[in-house]
């Protein structure tokens, strides 16, 4: 898809607004806006970004680098007035677009007065106090450059399940970097929630993505919820009938017409070895797409969406990493299952047979309550993880890729075990924003 730029007339003092049209799943900057009566810049990016922003002197401007954001168009440049002459924007370098906010010659502003805030890691305000001149300043910048504190977005509390955390800062900067030094060519959502703390990483974790067989897990925990209700017994017989049978990964479907199951046993398949046909035959004991679409909504889950039966190759199923572990966290939290079934729907996970993509990063003792998801051009794991130390966090990787491309299970594989590594050593009062030494 061509980047398309719409370029408004721009008029001095008035707002003036930079809108680019971007790839849906491409880490671009969305749009800008500079808005002269507040004097303050807003920035909204597709994906999540830890802004950095220092004062530069000789001439004053004030710079905001986006690490792991790309334009999307070339270089631009917007005309403001005033004590604020102008906006600009550029790919500083391959891994960093860059702001330039040129202040009039003569002039400059307090770095301790010019705030960075976050209301989300996708949308930044860059405020501004009013340019003074710099001999009206009592100690006027200096040849260095002088850093400008950026104040991270509020805490996700998912619907207050857990402890309001803070942003995981530096283990976002460090799977940013990883993804554009080692994995240019992936795009990804991903959402980790340390349980104990309620600190989290979440790069591009609101991105809708197909779900391929993660969407095994919440029908997993509304077959669940059924069986609380008295709706289902575990013990009763399903039959697989001929339009339930699909291809795929699964077993069932090598077996005659007409063969029986227990409604646990086909639940278990479901999960344990991802049986397309034993999804089919609990959608459609449960009511069908739909039944299990409302169901979803009623827990919070906008776009964890079920359009086609499985196998959906197409990747028409819907999910978003953040939603992922939103339903972990209700699993995790006894929120949706009594204990009996919360026990029996995490002993399934537990027993996946993929051990390919998030166990692979775990260290030796811990467990991982997950499921699994793989149509070729989207590779995902969302789960569970127990430490031995007794600390626990939830996951939630979503990859797309070229077809097959190894690299989206090795990048899944490197993120899990760079959160592992730094969850595992940090302490429960260490800073978010510093690796452990």
């Amino acid at each position: 898809m061509q980047t398309v730029a719409k370029f408004p007339w721009f008029v001095p003092g008035l707002v003036g607004t930079l809108l680019l049209s971007a790839p849906a799943h491409a880490d671009v900057l969305q749009s800008w806006r500079f808005d002269a009566r507040q004097n303050q810049l807003e920035i909204s990016t597709d994906e999540g970004v830890q802004p950095t922003a220092q004062l530069i002197a000789n001439p004053s401007r004030v710079v905001i680098d986006l690490p792991g954001i790309r334009l999307g168009r070339p270089k631009t440049s917007q005309v403001i007035g005033g004590t604020v002459q102008a906006v600009r924007t550029g790919q500083f370098n391959a891994q960093t677009a860059r702001f330039v906010v040129e202040l009039a010659p003569g002039y400059t502003v307090d770095p301790q007065q010019v705030q960075v805030r976050g209301s989300s890691l996708t949308r930044w305000t860059v405020k501004l106090p009013t340019p003074q001149p710099t001999s009206a300043i009592a100690n006027p910048p200096s040849n260095v450059p002088q850093a400008i504190a950026t104040v991270a977005p509020p805490p996700e509390t998912f619907g207050g399940l857990i402890p309001a955390g803070r942003p995981l800062t530096w283990l976002q900067q460090r799977v940013s970097s990883l993804r554009i030094s080692k994995y240019s060519s992936l795009r990804s959502g991903i959402s980790f929630l340390d349980m104990e703390t309620g600190n989290y990483l979440d790069l591009n974790g609101d991105k809708v993505y197909a779900t391929a067989s993660i969407i095994k897990l919440p029908i997993l925990i509304a077959f669940f919820q059924d069986v609380d209700a008295g709706k289902i017994k575990l013990n009763e017989t399903l039959t697989m009938t001929r339009d339930m049978v699909v291809g795929g990964s699964g077993e069932m479907q090598d077996l005659p017409v007409g063969s029986k199951f227990t409604a646990l046993e086909t639940a278990t398949k479901m999960i344990t070895i991802s049986d397309n046909t034993a999804t089919n035959m609990i959608i459609k004991r449960m009511g069908g797409i739909q039944v299990l679409n409302q169901r979803f909504r009623s827990w919070g889950l906008e776009k964890t969406v079920i359009r086609n039966w499985l196998p959906d190759l197409r990747g028409t199923n819907t999910t978003t990493a953040k939603e992922l572990t939103r339903l972990l966290a209700m699993l995790d939290q006894q929120k949706l299952l009594s204990s009996r079934s919360q026990a029996q729907a995490i002993g399934i996970l537990q027993r996946v047979k993929n051990r390919k993509l998030l166990p692979v990063g775990l260290g030796r003792g811990a467990t991982i309550a997950h499921k699994t998801g793989d149509i070729g051009f989207l590779l995902g794991d969302a789960g569970i993880v127990v430490m031995p130390n007794g600390k626990h966090y939830l996951a939630a990787i979503l990859v797309e890729s070229a077809y097959d491309d190894p690299a989206a299970r090795d990048f899944i594989q490197d993120v899990s075990r760079i959160v592992y590594t730094y969850l595992d050593q940090a302490p429960r009062t260490a800073s978010v924003n510093q690796p452990n030494p």
